[in-house]
C-alpha cells in the first residue's frame, strides 16, 4: 500500500463508518466460531495500523492477538495504538513468521488483493491455523469496479465471490462461506468511482461530516441485522469470506 495511506488510516479507522462495519462483521464471526470461555490465539495478517485489534481487544480479553504487516510504518503505528500486550511483527503474509498450527483464527482484511501471489498467502493462513481453526477474509469485489481508489492503494486485483471461494478451497480450507456486503450504499459507490471526476492521487479513506457518517452507520447496522439472520447479500462493494481448516 502507498506509505502515505498509513497516517490517514491511523487517523480515521477508529471512527470511519466502513471500518466500524467491517470490524463488527469480524467480531460476530469470531464470537460464533471461537470457544466462549477458553483463551484463543489470533493473528491479524496484514494488520495495518492495528485498527481491528484496537477495536476488539478491550471487549475480548481472552483473545490473544499477534499482528503481522510488511510495512515498518504500519507496524510502528500498530505498536503505538494497540499497546505492549499485543505482539506486532514485521513480515509478509506470504511467509508468516509464525510456527505451524499456532493460531485458532486468522483475520486478513483488505490485504490479499495487494499481494502478487494471493494463493501463497492463503496457504500460509492454512499452515499457521490449528486444525479446526477459522480464517476470516475481506476483499474488494468486481473487476469492473476498478478505479482511482485501487490505484491509490496499490491494489493488484478485485475479486468475484466464486473466485475467492475457489482459492480458499484450493488452499485446503473447507466450510467456505462468502457474501457480498456494503450493499445499501453500493449505487452511491459505483457513481462516485465510475462516473464522477477522480481525486488526484487519493483513495476514498476519510471521514465524512458527522451527520453523513451517522447515515452510513445506520445503513451498516441494517446490513448487520440482515447478515445475522439471512447470512447472504447478493451484491456489494466487498466480499466477506469465512473458511475452516479441516480437523482431520
Amino acid at each position: 500500500m502507498d506509505p502515505a495511506e498509513y497516517p490517514k488510516l491511523a487517523a480515521v479507522e477508529d471512527r470511519m463508518w466502513y471500518f466500524r462495519a467491517l470490524h463488527s462483521h469480524v467480531e460476530r464471526i469470531l464470537q460464533e466460531t471461537l470457544p466462549a470461555a477458553a483463551p484463543a490465539e489470533l493473528l491479524d495478517a496484514g494488520c495495518g495500523t492495528g485498527g481491528l485489534i484496537r477495536r476488539l481487544q478491550p471487549s475480548h480479553p481472552r483473545w490473544r492477538w499477534t499482528g503481522v504487516d510488511l510495512s515498518p510504518i504500519a507496524c510502528a503505528f500498530a505498536r503505538e495504538r494497540v499497546g505492549k500486550e499485543v505482539r506486532v511483527v514485521e513480515g509478509s503474509v506470504t511467509a508468516l513468521p509464525l510456527p505451524d498450527a499456532s493460531c485458532d483464527a486468522v483475520t486478513s482484511l483488505d490485504v490479499i488483493y495487494h499481494v502478487d501471489d494471493d494463493c501463497a498467502a492463503l496457504r500460509e493462513f492454512f499452515r499457521v491455523l490449528r486444525p479446526g481453526g477459522w480464517v476470516v477474509i475481506n476483499v474488494p469485489a468486481y473487476r469492473w469496479l476498478w478505479s482511482y481508489h485501487d490505484v491509490a492503494t496499490h491494489a493488484r486485483r478485485r475479486y468475484g465471490k466464486k473466485e475467492l471461494a475457489a482459492k480458499l478451497r484450493e488452499a485446503g480450507f473447507g466450510d467456505v462461506r462468502a457474501t457480498h456486503w456494503n450493499t445499501v450504499f453500493f449505487p452511491l459507490l459505483v457513481m462516485r468511482r465510475k462516473f464522477l471526476p477522480a481525486p488526484q492521487n487519493q483513495s476514498d479513506v476519510g471521514l465524512f461530516p458527522p451527520p453523513i457518517e451517522a447515515v452510513f452507520n445506520f445503513g451498516m447496522m441494517a446490513e448487520r441485522t440482515w447478515l445475522r439472520t439471512v447470512k447472504r447479500l447478493p451484491l456489494g462493494s466487498s466480499i466477506f469470506a469465512v473458511a475452516r481448516k479441516p480437523v482431520a
